[in-house]
């Protein structure tokens, strides 16, 4: 009878720690970004002569008019606390997709996710070169590089 009382003692714990922590990862969803200390800015030219991206933007999903400045470090996407972009997004995996920069353009790499990563309608199968507008979609969340 102990043991019992003791094992349903556990799994209510259990229970309580996982709702905190969705809890938790939702207050982060909300603002859509985590707090970094900022880090200097590229002011080179993309390899085709057009201007630089220097922002991230959401422009569909329940992140709509989140910005994240590109400071030349990595940016990961997904529902995992610890990416850049937090998406509270059904069809988003933990950990999702990253931007990354190669010399002075951005790629976007699918990092094994379940429903992928659309870079305009292709599928990212291998990392791709990210134009400046071009929509990048996982999930139900599209985001943009812009200048």
């Amino acid at each position: 009878m102990q043991l019992t009382r003791a094992g349903f003692l556990v799994l209510l714990w259990l229970f309580v720690l996982a709702a905190l922590r969705v809890v938790r990862s939702d207050l982060y969803a909300a603002s859509g970004l985590r707090v970094s200390v900022p880090g200097f800015r590229r002011n080179s030219k993309s390899a085709r002569g057009g201007k630089a991206p220097r922002q991230l933007v959401v422009t569909h999903g329940a992140l709509t008019g989140t910005r994240i400045s590109l400071d030349g470090r990595p940016i990961l996407i997904g529902r995992a606390d610890d990416s850049t972009l937090v998406l509270d997004d059904d069809f988003a995996s933990t950990r999702h997709a990253r931007l990354s920069m190669r010399g002075t353009d951005w790629y976007v790499e699918d990092l094994g996710s379940t429903n992928g990563t659309y870079l305009d309608r292709a599928k990212v199968t291998a990392p791709l070169r990210v134009p400046l507008g071009t929509p990048i979609r996982i999930g139900k969340t599209v985001i943009e590089l812009r200048s």
